[in-house]
């Protein structure tokens, strides 16, 4: 292709589908050739503590899933390694760039990277568009009548469902204009081990929910069932689409489970609105709780060895499986910010780390959340106790004898770690004193 031809570049991010995507869709309308574009980020994989980070692997086999997508359509996917800013430069020499098309992204590195390359793409007359996809509402689309953003859920879900019409839902039509692909042949795929990875042996949920949002509500709450969808993972790296599975929930007239898909839109804004949030207290006030910050406690609770079933069972779940049920997710982080008086920052640092379906908006606000510090209306004084959470979720031990199974040998189980009646007191009077700081 000759050089003086100028090509839209279509950069995937957490968007790794050709269906129903918005801003390759806008590309492969913009009237020049498309260039796919994937950029395994050094500034993120860099930061990553597990070279078999199953994240990495599923990220990759998405990417392979592309290319051969792609190479059916006689295109393909340019897949390059390194730094944000030196691919663009690359790139630059390499082709006439009249825009570059991605869809945005809310959290505060993406915003960052994402001013960087604008910048450096308007150097040379070029432009960076992003467009609205991983969300049903955007970044502003959804503010109080004073036009500031929502810092309380119920308020923003009423907004939001009253927003909420077939027009938000309807997907767009990708399939129509793939003709309109550059034609080329991409460089060579860089290998895990390129990058510093080995292949994850880690099994990853398939993309099917149907099933399970029919009965969402009554199942949901169960750890010992698959009561929820799992699809957390591919929703955060938009290997499906949130439109569809908003468009299902509405459709089954499924409130609940649409009611978790909005959460997730919530905590998003909250981020965007609020990137302080990421490492400091929603209300500055809880800044000045006095952690404890026990070392040997929170390896215990990060090991599953605290002797609280339902903590252990969940913890070790997620370290097995990089998966960790909803219900048992509020638990295990109650008892680690309130019970242990350990820094929320440290648990969701830990999540991070282990969760597939990591999502730095939903980690923090749901951590935040539970220590009682995020947007949440609850007083501070809600703390869940192991022990009765333990019997009205799983009073049959099913969960806690499927990763716990020496609880059931008294003289195997560790002891618990501490007296939750003690610990209640203590986190009282320790938030107590912060707050009238």
């Amino acid at each position: 292709m000759d050089k003086s031809t100028p090509l839209t570049i279509f950069w995937f991010r957490r968007d790794l589908r050709l269906e129903d995507n918005a801003g390759l869709y806008r590309a492969l309308k913009s009237g020049n050739p498309v260039l796919p574009l994937f950029i395994f980020d050094k500034e993120i994989l860099d930061d990553l503590e597990d070279k078999d980070d199953a994240r990495v692997t599923f990220i990759y086999k998405a990417i392979e899933s592309l290319k051969e997508k792609l190479n059916q359509s006689k295109s393909d996917l340019y897949v390059a390694y390194g730094t944000p800013l030196n691919i663009f430069r690359q790139l630059i020499k390499e082709y006439t760039i009249g825009a570059v098309y991605t869809n945005q992204d809310y959290e505060p590195y993406a915003a960052h990277r994402d001013k960087a390359i604008s910048d450096l793409l308007a150097e040379y007359k070029a432009e960076l568009k992003t467009f609205k996809d991983q969300v049903i509402f955007d970044r502003n689309e959804v503010l109080k009548d004073d036009g500031k953003p929502y810092t309380v859920f119920t308020p923003y879900k009423n907004k939001w469902l009253q927003k909420l019409t077939p027009f938000y839902l309807k997907p767009y039509p990708v399939k129509k204009y793939l003709k309109n692909l550059h034609q080329f042949k991409a460089p060579t795929l860089p290998s895990l081990k390129d990058m510093g990875f080995v292949e994850s042996s880690a099994s990853f949920p398939d993309q099917s929910y149907e099933k399970h949002i029919a009965e969402y509500a009554k199942t949901r709450d169960f750890p010992a069932i698959k009561g929820t969808t799992h699809i957390g993972l591919h929703l955060r790296f938009g290997t499906i689409s949130i439109r569809q599975c908003a468009a299902d929930a509405h459709n089954a007239r499924e409130k609940t489970w649409l009611s978790e898909l909005i959460w997730r839109e919530f905590y998003m804004m909250v981020l965007y609105h609020f990137p302080q949030t990421m490492d400091h207290a929603f209300r500055p006030e809880y800044d000045n709780i006095a952690w404890i910050n026990n070392e040997e406690q929170f390896k215990a609770w990060c090991d599953g060895k605290t002797g609280f079933p339902l903590v252990d069972a969940g913890m070790r779940e997620m370290n097995a499986t990089g998966y960790m049920h909803n219900r048992v997710r509020m638990v295990v982080a109650s008892f680690l910010s309130k019970d242990l008086l350990i820094d929320w920052r440290w648990g969701e640092r830990y999540f991070a780390r282990k969760l597939l379906d990591y999502e730095m908006a939903s980690n923090v606000g749901g951590w935040q959340w539970a220590a009682g510090s995020g947007t949440d209306a609850a007083p501070y004084f809600r703390i869940f106790n192991p022990e009765s959470q333990l019997k009205k979720f799983d009073p049959k031990l099913e969960y806690v004898k499927k990763w716990v199974p020496e609880y059931a040998d008294f003289s195997k189980y560790p002891a618990p770690i501490v007296d939750h009646a003690f610990a209640r007191d203590r986190c009282l009077k320790a938030f107590k004193v912060a707050l009238s700081k």
